[in-house]
């Protein structure tokens, strides 16, 4: 939280924690606490306090009454989705950010208006007036409820047509393109940095949380001569918001049709464990945690027993000490990542006519040739392919 509240531009000045089985029904934390952090508030002259996790419109509305109205209390939710809308630059994600905040705020419009309730002598929603009378506070607060409804409704319009063009885009490169690893993991593992090691690429690599949002995708060359892309996707946090999941959906998909994952891990992270599985957790609720994976565990450079923090870690995938800043490791990744992708190969036998040289070289720049056999009609080719390129030479197919 304290990451999340530095990224955000908010100085922390001090924190506490509360164990309950379950949530006071109007302030979340209990009475007791209240009152500490309402002393805490006072002493350390703070003016806003931070929740890690989500609160209701009632817990946020009950606390700021008790804290005073210089206070304002937000909740975890609010906190990344204000990250979110700093760091989103294409238009995409601008509108991806915008329709989370704005479904956050739905529910949460209430006291916006209740200056208007105290203007109106209390009548606002009926509390004095009756039924039926209705103050400029409720009036207000319906217009503005109808207001970010159409908003909303146009926003996901938009995004539709952005994911149909992604559909399109998608379903038409996998017939000739090269294939895509996806680099997920948790948010400042170091994706970014890995991405501009792999690849030579400038992708912003800052040390803050979500410095990444909009997916950027680089070409690197392979140990044995073929090309992958690489793609960087937005950084995965434990309890991510809901409504972040659902915005980016249709960036996150591009994780979904990807031929193998390759998952960075900050192995120095005293919680790399719990991460691992926030991830995990993540590309299951995406449904792409049945895709091939390879593990980067990155930061290798700051450990003094390398073995002993992977044995802690309990991996089930194939994973790599590595340093994306000083390059430790990285031809040992590529060598893994490259051996991952061939096992994905289909084996495929094929007559392909001297007149269909283009055939032939997609063949050679894609796939993998096992044996190579000339004829007087053609080139006979035993070899191993990907399985988004079989439709192509499905006519050309030898029994």
């Amino acid at each position: 939280m304290t990451r999340l509240a530095d990224t955000a531009g908010i100085d922390v000045v001090g924190q506490t924690f509360q164990r309950f089985d379950k949530p006071n029904a109007a302030t979340y934390i209990g009475g007791g606490k209240v009152a500490e952090v309402k002393t805490l508030i006072e002493e350390l002259q703070a003016d806003m306090v931070i929740f890690d996790d989500e609160l209701s419109p009632r817990h946020q509305r009950e606390l700021e009454e008790i804290f005073g109205e210089n206070v304002k209390v937000i909740d975890r939710t609010a906190l990344i989705l204000d990250i979110f809308a700093q760091h989103a630059h294409t238009r995409e994600g601008k509108l991806q950010v915008e329709l989370a905040q704005l479904e956050y705020r739905v529910p949460r419009l209430t006291r916006m208006w209740t200056h208007l309730a105290r203007q109106a002598g209390g009548r606002a929603g009926g509390a004095t007036g009756g039924v039926g009378l209705r103050g400029p506070g409720e009036t207000q607060l319906e217009t503005d409820r109808r207001e970010i409804g159409r908003r909303i409704s146009q926003i996901k319009e938009e995004l539709d047509g952005v994911r149909a063009h992604r559909e399109r885009h998608r379903s038409k490169r996998q017939q000739t393109e090269l294939q895509v690893v996806a680099i997920v993991g948790y948010t400042n593992a170091g994706k970014s940095t890995l991405l501009n090691k792999l690849s030579g690429a400038d992708v912003l690599a800052a040390d803050m949380l979500f410095a990444t949002l909009d997916p950027t995708t680089r070409k690197v060359n392979m140990p044995g001569g073929r090309e992958l892309l690489f793609t960087d996707t937005v950084g995965f946090i434990q309890k991510l918001p809901t409504q972040i999941v659902a915005a980016f959906r249709a960036t996150l998909e591009e994780i979904g049709d990807a031929d193998l994952l390759l998952h960075v891990v900050d192995v120095t992270h005293p919680n790399a464990a719990e991460q691992i599985e926030a991830v995990e957790d993540t590309l299951s609720e995406l449904e792409a945690d049945h895709l091939p994976m390879v593990i980067a565990l990155n930061k290798a450079d700051r450990l003094s027993n390398p073995e002993e923090a992977v044995a802690e870690l309990e991996l089930d995938a194939p994973a790599v000490l590595v340093s994306a800043r000083t390059g430790q490791g990285i031809d040992q990744l590529l060598v893994t990542i490259e051996a991952a992708m061939v096992s994905l190969l289909k084996p495929i036998e094929v007559h392909i006519p001297y007149d269909r040289g283009d055939l032939l070289s997609l063949f050679y720049e894609r796939g993998q040739v096992d044996q190579e056999k000339h004829t007087g009609t053609g080139v006979h080719l035993f070899g191993r392919l990907p399985a988004r390129l079989l439709p192509a030479f499905a006519p050309f197919r030898s029994e």
